[in-house]
Parts: structure tokens; sequence; C-alpha cells
């Protein structure tokens, strides 16, 4: 990270996406698990420091145990879960009401995949004028070099890109 990581937490949100049994299926199981615990160590920092955490999932029909959140991540009670029935959370949910209704200005991502939902997300949001911290060590991609690609040169052209360890230091 060469710059100071600056944002509100009170006007801050951790969206999680798509961290669902299915997604998460594609990968190794030492991959996933070391994903998934540094998701945890995120919400969890996240969640004493009352930073809100609204989680969104993708459903094209009925739920099923592949369509689950994964049990790692559990939403916990409270906690917004958006359904989405498109790759961005935006096009197909009221995600940005809730958002505005909130006051939230800066939202952290952390998504899979990295070519889908998170580029989805990033340039959506930053059209409609959100700050956005991407955590690329919360991001997974089933292709490397396009998860390099959009981490090392797209997603910094309109937000911060840092590791969890990064955001948990700015957060405090």
């Amino acid at each position: 990270m060469t710059e100071q990581l600056s944002f509100d937490r009170n006007k801050t949100v951790i969206l999680i996406m798509d961290y669902q049994n299915r997604q998460l299926s594609y990968f190794l199981d030492v991959f996933r698990d070391e994903l998934l615990a540094k998701a945890n160590t995120v919400l969890a920092k996240a969640r004493r420091k009352g930073v809100p955490v609204i989680y969104v999932e993708v459903r094209r029909g009925e739920r099923t145990p592949k369509t689950e959140i994964h049990p790692a991540v559990t939403p916990q009670s409270g906690e917004i879960v958006v359904t989405k029935s498109r790759v961005g959370p935006f096009s197909t949910t009221n995600l940005d009401e809730i958002l505005r209704k909130q006051g939230i200005e800066t939202l952290v991502l952390m998504g899979i995949s990295t070519s889908g939902c998170v580029l989805s997300t990033v340039r959506w949001a930053a059209d409609i004028d959100y700050q956005l911290i991407v955590l690329s060590d919360c991001c997974a991609d089933q292709d490397d070099e396009v998860q390099q690609v959009l981490m090392g040169k797209v997603f910094p052209r309109q937000a911060s890109v840092v590791t969890s360890q990064e955001f948990l230091q700015a957060l405090g």
C-alpha cells in the first residue's frame, strides 16, 4: 500500500459477495480455508468496531445447499442479505437504496469471483460515487492471471486495493 488508507468508519460497510458453497467449491481446500479465515477475521473486527456487514448472494431459482452462504461466514442476526439474480449486486436489487438510507459512502469489497461480482460492483459503485476499498486477499477468481490484472491494473483506477491486514490496521 503506497497511500494512507482513509475512511469514515461510520459511513463504511463491508460487502461480502457470493461466498456461497457452489462458488467456493471451485477452489482447492487449502486456498478456500485460507480465504474463509481471512474473511472471518475482517468480519469479526468490523462487527466489533460497529461497521455493518451486508451479504450479497446470487440465486436464480430455489434455495439449495449449493446456493447457501458458506457456514464459515454465516450472517449474524440482524445483518442484511441481498439476493441478486445477475452478476452485479446493483442491477437486480435495492442495494443502493439500502446503502443510501444508512448514509454509507465507502464500500469494502470481498467477493467470489473477482472477474464477476467484484468487477461489476467496482464499476457500478464507482459510477454512482461510492469510495471503494477492495480486499485483494478476500477476493478470488478461478483464473489467476485475471485476478492479478484486475487487482494490479484495473481496480486501482477506481478503488484502493489493499490486503485484509492493511484494512484491519486502518480500521484500528
